[in-house]
């Protein structure tokens, strides 16, 4: 191991406090004190801002550096971190007087100033922890506002001088906005809690868990693989991350069962993708997508929880008949734990997360104090753990680990503000909304299928968070005038978002699982979209029909939920052509024809599609006992 200099152990220090310092800040704010939201904004940025110019340094990936280069970066970065605390200090002592001018649009030399320093800073900042892409929307966005009455037609305006364009930026409509508001608010508590998870060793108590309960069944590692990436993405809410701890693992493990190495690599991918659309945390996105709606986040989840679910079971079953189809048994024994001992181990993450569940979703607490509470909870009951207790130093860990990943999300949102305020300014949502009606004319399933064209460039390369704020501001007025509900419409833009990880050319989670599985990372994409096929289904289910999205306890839900199901099993029969063996083209044909009647919202084609899926399996499912029997 490469031996820490003066320097890196003087960087380790300051992220340790700054770390520990947002920890206490978002802690306390909605606990013992409370923060103008501007006031707090400005604290989250300054926070962020100063963690990716430390984790992310200039020239990081530069190899044989010499000293003069090692020496000249890293002043760039302190002059970065300086310019940072110069502006936000500056906003946090003149609070006020920020806020007075903003509301008036007032920009004072003073302020343009500033409003160019944290443009750049930010633009910057995206760039390090994002790459490109979204700093360049960015970039081309502020030249749109600029250059807006030489463009023609539909997209031209007026155009704006540059203090005009750096005013909205600067203010609660641009970096200061519901972007960063929503990180601040709500994501960066769920990504302690996380932290504190993994601290507590949730991915290898979730990896045991799953091996027991499927690790004997034919295909097991893959099975396991969808049940452990499944697990720990709804508390990481991250793909990527996801598809680097789990599938460390669950990848070479599928390998060696004989599963082939591009469908092990996008199992994973599909799997961990799926975290960003499991309750009960789901990703930074959706907090985003609460906030943009004014939807409660309890009822988002609640939304998502049949979609979710439907994702997840067309996953296992693509897995499951992948087995059948090469012959592939289970893990042996020996491999298999105990599922008692791994539950009991288990506890001392289950009892947070019901925690976070009940007062969610059952007392109706607010995401951020649920969260507070669970992270309590988490730690106590870690601490209780004679066996794995935490540790004051785990607690530190906690802290260091969510502030890392505060980074990613304090990059997006930072940035994507940029866009937004662009947006604002100059009515560009509008003017693509419009385009995009007029594009579809006027009729709702080619505008949603431009739209989902449109989440697919604007999100490529792009993380969820930022892909969704792009594609919501952008999409979003189109899909509601159009006649969607507001909920459904956004979520339509979330999935599709969360889908770009997975989807070709510039697909992460299907990149960063290639990289683990050795195989071609367009051919382990294109075995992704083929496995996650559901996930750019159901976003055209619940825009057609809301009740893929509703839940109650009456008939109709139990219909829709059983319909459900008959899809996610249909689509996976019908793409493998196979139940117990293989299957005629007729019958996939006619697995398609249950899909078609059991996702409109008839409540008459439901009941014939769902008796049609269960003539088709059980018929197959007969054939198999019966030549079982006549084979012993």
């Amino acid at each position: 191991m490469e031996k820490k200099t003066a320097y890196d152990k003087l960087v380790q220090a300051i992220v340790i406090a700054v770390s520990i310092f947002a920890a206490f800040l978002h802690i306390g704010n909605f606990t013992v004190f409370t923060i103008p939201s501007i006031l707090f904004y400005a604290w989250h940025l300054l926070i962020g801002l100063v963690l990716i110019f430390l984790y992310y340094p200039l020239g990081r990936k530069m190899q044989n550096k010499t000293r003069t280069q090692t020496i000249c970066f890293r002043i760039i970065d302190w002059v970065c971190i300086l310019l940072t605390l110069v502006v936000s200090v500056y906003i946090i002592t003149n609070y006020e007087t920020y806020v007075s001018n903003m509301q008036n649009n007032k920009l004072t030399d003073e302020l343009f100033i500033f409003g160019c320093i944290i443009t750049l800073l930010t633009l910057e900042a995206g760039r390090r922890v994002l790459g490109n892409v979204l700093p360049i929307i960015a970039i081309v966005a502020i030249l749109y506002a600029f250059f807006g009455d030489q463009i023609p037609g539909l997209f031209g305006h007026r155009g704006y001088s540059l203090r005009r364009i750096t005013l909205a930026i600067f203010s609660d409509r641009g970096v200061y906005g519901s972007p960063i508001g929503t990180s601040a608010n709500n994501v960066y508590l769920f990504l302690l809690f996380a932290a504190y998870l993994n601290v507590s060793h949730a991915d290898v108590i979730f990896q045991d868990i799953a091996i027991a309960l499927a690790g004997r069944n034919r295909g097991g590692p893959a099975k396991m693989a969808v049940i452990a990436s499944g697990l720990f993405g709804m508390i990481s809410g991250s793909c990527v991350a996801n598809v680097v701890s789990t599938g460390a693992f669950t990848i070479p493990l599928m390998k060696r069962n004989g599963y082939q190495s591009k469908f092990a690599g996008a199992v994973e991918a599909v799997a961990s993708t799926g975290g960003q659309i499991m309750p009960p945390i789901m990703g930074a996105a959706a907090f985003v997508l609460a906030d943009a709606t004014g939807t409660p986040y309890s009822v988002v989840c609640i939304a998502a929880i049949l979609p979710a679910i439907m994702y997840y079971v067309c996953l296992f079953k693509m897995v499951d008949l992948e087995a059948v189809k090469h012959d592939l048994s289970g893990l042996p024994p020996e491999m298999i734990p105990d599922l008692g001992t791994s539950v009991r181990k288990g506890v001392k993450l289950f009892v947070p997360i019901i925690l976070l569940l009940v007062l969610m979703l059952g007392v109706g607490t607010t995401p951020m104090v649920a969260a507070i509470w669970s992270i309590a909870a988490n730690i106590i009951c870690s601490f209780l753990d004679k066996n794995d207790r935490m540790t004051f130093s785990d607690v530190i860990e906690g802290a260091v680990s969510a502030g890392k990943s505060l980074c990613t999300v304090v990059g997006a949102c930072a940035t994507a503000g940029i866009v937004v305020a662009v947006f604002s300014l100059t009515g560009l949502g509008l003017k693509f909304s419009n385009f995009i009606v007029q594009l579809g004319g006027n009729m709702l399933i080619p505008s949603l299928v431009l739209s989902m064209i449109v989440c697919a460039i604007l999100g490529m390369g792009l993380p969820t968070t930022a892909a969704y704020i792009v594609c919501a501001t952008a999409i979003a007025p189109a899909l509601t005038g159009l006649g969607i509900p507001v909920l459904a419409a956004h979520l339509f833009l979330l999935y599709f978002a969360s889908l770009s990880a997975i989807t070709p050319p510039v697909a992460v989670a299907s990149y960063a699982a290639a990289g683990i599985a050795d195989e071609n990372p367009m051919t382990v994409g294109l075995t992704a979209v083929k496995l996650g096929i559901t996930g750019f289904l159901l976003p055209f289910a619940f825009a057609l029909n809301t009740d893929y999205i509703s839940f109650a306890f009456d008939l109709q839900t139990l219909l829709t939920w059983l319909s459900g199901l008959a899809i996610s099993y249909s689509l996976a029969i019908s793409l493998q052509g196979y139940v117990e063996g293989k299957i005629t083209v007729i019958e996939r044909i006619a697995y398609l024809g249950v899909i078609v009647l059991t996702i409109t919202a008839s409540k008459l084609f439901s009941v014939v599609g769902i008796a049609l899926f269960l003539a088709l399996f059980g018929f197959r499912k007969l054939q198999a006992k019966k030549a079982a029997k006549a084979a012993a």
